[in-house]
């Protein structure tokens, strides 16, 4: 097999806010199809959690009936050993399916992340629905396209 590329993934993920290229700690893979992507994300950044909402939602649970091959979870060294998660808390996307490379899941998250990714204003989820009552039909439009 030929050597597993994460270039389009570490790009997508220097972009990500609360992630950033600092934060990127390391990628690999057994050889074969298995492969693994890990970082930090900045525990103190505004969009930290909805960051791991939006990862999570994607690649561990995007459909209750057709799931991605992929996990994304949490990693850590013995906490009482080193100290606190924002210092050591990694998070973990992991694949072991032969057609789903990093490319493949760089263009799942490009497609389902807020667009363009680096750009914190388009991470604000609606959630107040008086606001979403007051919208016109064209601006819900584009937050929820119609069914064809």
């Amino acid at each position: 097999m030929a050597e597993m590329n994460f270039d389009r993934l570490y790009q997508f993920f220097c972009k990500v806010p609360s992630v950033q290229e600092a934060r990127i700690v390391a990628h690999g893979a057994d050889g074969q199809h298995a492969w693994w992507f890990k970082f930090n994300i900045d525990v103190e950044h505004p969009l930290a959690w909805q960051t791991v909402q939006e990862l999570g939602h994607v690649l561990n649970y995007l459909s209750t009936n057709e799931r991605l091959p992929t996990q994304f979870f949490p990693v850590s060294p013995p906490p009482y050993m080193n100290g606190e998660a924002k210092d050591f808390l990694a998070w973990v996307i992991q694949c072991n399916h032969p057609e789903f490379t990093p490319d493949v899941v760089c263009d799942w998250l490009e497609a389902r992340l807020p667009n363009p990714v680096e750009d914190e204003t388009q991470w604000k989820i609606k959630t107040d629905l008086s606001e979403l009552e007051q919208m016109a039909d064209k601006d819900l439009d584009q937050l929820i396209p119609p069914s064809p």
